[in-house]
């Protein structure tokens, strides 16, 4: 009898087992290692970035910045790819931007340009820390908006600059700058307005192209590889001027994007209208 009341109790903790939902199980505990690598390596290049403006190497700094981009494009994919995404990933990945993306680009702008200010007087030394600090805080508005969002918003197209691209436009005008041979104390009163515009567009409701939901197959058109060969040749030619040209027109096109779609909106509400009357 005993054994046979064992044999129950056991038969009851398994369907119990089998009844309650998988979110209710003990979580699995561990990361996985290979794309929080990559996101330790943004964040590592993240981190140089800030030591490399600290001691004057503007160069070393964007391009960290760059790199940076690089390994945050990377870690998501890679997860993906191997079906090791996790919830630990993306805040993980969220910090990692912040730092690479908002904190680095923006004291790489103040160290190299809008600390001058100060040699104007007080009030322009606030307008320079002032301008930094928008950009990093609006980094990090972005983001936490981005987080709220995810499962919700439409892929194809972010909300706002997203915080990379961001980065990119305000480390590709300190390149160009410098390859110009103008360097950041000509240009003080210029970069609050770049590190402005950047800040504000990453909370803004303007609608920008997502390039992960592209290609939608394993088959792209060929037009799409002749334009690539084109932007390959022009960044062989000029890379500083091409690169700030294609992201100058990147960062514009969320404005036009999505002041087109409004009027053709508002356009199709009047066809609506006059067929309707």
């Amino acid at each position: 009898m005993a054994v046979a009341s064992g044999h129950r109790k056991t038969l009851v903790y398994t369907a119990a087992m089998s009844i309650v939902p998988p979110a209710a199980r003990r979580p699995r505990r561990g990361i996985y290692l290979l794309p929080n690598l990559f996101t330790t390596g943004a964040l590592f290049a993240g981190f140089f970035a800030i030591i490399s403006a600290m001691g004057g190497h503007f160069g070393d700094a964007v391009l960290a910045v760059f790199v940076a981009a690089v390994l945050d494009g990377l870690d998501g994919r890679v997860a993906r790819l191997t079906g090791t995404q996790s919830d630990f990933g993306v805040q993980y990945d969220s910090l990692s931007d912040l730092i690479s993306f908002g904190l680095a680009p923006s004291l790489i702008l103040y160290s190299w340009s809008l600390s001058a200010l100060s040699a104007y007087g007080p009030i322009w030394g606030r307008i320079g820390w002032t301008a930094a600090f928008l950009y990093a805080a609006c980094a990090a508005l972005r983001l936490a908006r981005f987080n709220t969002q995810v499962g919700v918003a439409d892929k194809r197209y972010f909300q706002g600059l997203a915080s990379p691209a961001a980065a990119g436009f305000t480390m590709i005008y300190l390149w160009a700058a410098q390859n110009l041979g103008w360097n950041g104390r000509e240009l003080a009163f210029v970069t609050p307005f770049v590190a402005a515009a950047a800040a504000l567009l990453m909370v803004s409701r303007f609608r920008y192209f997502s390039f992960k939901a592209w290609p939608a197959g394993d088959r792209v058109p060929f037009m799409a590889l002749f334009v690539v060969v084109l932007v390959l040749v022009a960044l062989a030619i000029d890379p500083p001027r091409v690169a700030f040209g294609a992201i100058l027109l990147y960062v514009l096109s969320g404005p036009v994007l999505t002041l087109w779609g409004l009027a053709m909106r508002q356009r199709q509400r009047r066809r609506v209208r006059g067929g309707a009357a």
